[in-house]
């Protein structure tokens, strides 16, 4: 006898498919569970079923080897219509199921218990169930596990659907924030072609590279969501690329950077540091002379990261030059140097202009 369908069938199988599990592969946590259920149950067979339109589909089964089956043949169909747990001792003589094909035919069930697997608002999705060959009933204490495992099989399917929709939002977040980032960079970029004095120029780039950095952090840590740490490096040398497509034509710049794992924030504070050292560089050494820019990252101890910006313009640094990388520059450096509680030393050199900085990982 073929089931009715559930007086809220629309609304149940909408929240069926919301819990994307149909046609999902075969996962250990809920093999584990209909074996657990075929032995404290002493039956030989074992489900979990989703009742779809017009198909049972099992996410996980034992001693049965049917995966799906058209839903009129579905014993589980009638267990949604029913109140709480459903046993029928011997299926050849209920009414519901005497001419399944099942207990007519192979693979000749004649046992059934089953119980629901409700939402939370009590609307039946599938079932977790047992069945066995020979006619029989199970003691209490079998009832009850049952129903204890199928409250766990929904824990199970509530908690990744809540996973599922919190990696959407945060997506939709990174969608939007990423627009936002650019919206501003055009902006900036905007401005920046109307200036006129050299000064609000290169404050406006510097505005803009900052822009760019952060943008570069925040897809970073999206593409990395669900780790409290990232690579560094694989950051630092997108930051580079950036960099390297932004800095005038007449420097060359160079990155190589050892693997470590940091957060978000540290992440964020040597962007900034790279960033100015680098401005700093390409303003005050190279001064529209053609050059290569260095940078090194390094783990120069076990709980150490150490990295180097060298340019190669020998010049001799005079004192005004020198100034004018200790100026507002500067001072963000050192800033943020101290935020990673590190340490700091530049040095103008016979090859050029080197600063260095180190900071605990």
């Amino acid at each position: 006898m073929k089931a009715k369908l559930h007086p809220q069938e629309h609304s149940r199988l909408d929240a069926l498919r919301n819990y994307a599990v149909l046609d999902t592969p075969r996962e250990s946590d809920f093999d584990e569970i209909v074996a657990l259920a075929a032995a404290l149950c002493e039956t030989s067979a074992a489900q979990i079923n989703f009742i779809d339109k017009d198909r049972q589909w099992s996410k996980a089964e034992v001693g049965v080897g049917v995966q799906t089956i058209p839903r009129e043949m579905s014993i589980c169909s009638h267990t949604l219509l029913e109140d709480g747990f459903v046993e029928i001792p011997d299926l050849l003589e209920d009414a519901r199921t005497l001419d399944n094909p099942f207990c007519t035919g192979a693979p000749f069930v004649r046992f059934y218990a089953g119980i629901q697997l409700r939402m939370a608002d009590g609307s039946p999705i599938g079932t977790l169930c047992v069945l066995d060959m020979q006619p029989r009933t199970l003691t209490s204490l079998q009832k009850r596990s049952l129903i204890v495992l199928a409250s766990q099989i929904m824990a199970q399917l509530d908690l990744r659907a809540t996973l599922a929709n919190e990696s959407i939002l945060r997506s939709e977040i990174d969608h939007r924030v990423k627009n936002s980032l650019q919206s501003v960079g055009a902006f900036v970029a905007l401005e920046k072609s109307a200036a006129s004095g050299d000064e609000t120029i290169d404050a406006l780039q510097n505005i803009q590279q900052q822009i760019l950095m952060v943008s570069e952090l925040h897809d970073h840590i999206s593409r990395n969501s669900g780790e409290e740490k990232f690579d560094l490096s694989e950051y630092l040398d997108r930051l580079t690329e950036i960099l390297k497509n932004i800095t005038p034509k007449n420097v060359q710049i160079i990155g190589d950077f050892h693997a470590v794992k940091v957060n978000p924030k540290v992440g964020a504070i040597v962007g900034t540091i790279l960033n100015e050292l680098v401005t700093n560089a390409v303003k005050h050494s190279f001064q529209g002379r053609e050059g290569i820019l260095t940078i090194n990252g390094i783990s120069s101890s076990d709980d150490a990261y150490r990295i180097t910006v060298q340019d190669d313009a020998a010049a001799p640094q005079q004192t005004s030059q020198r100034k004018k990388r200790d100026g507002l520059g500067r001072s963000i450096i050192n800033a943020s140097v101290r935020q990673l509680n590190g340490a700091i030393e530049s040095a103008a050199t016979s090859d050029g202009y080197r600063t260095s900085f180190e900071f605990e990982v």
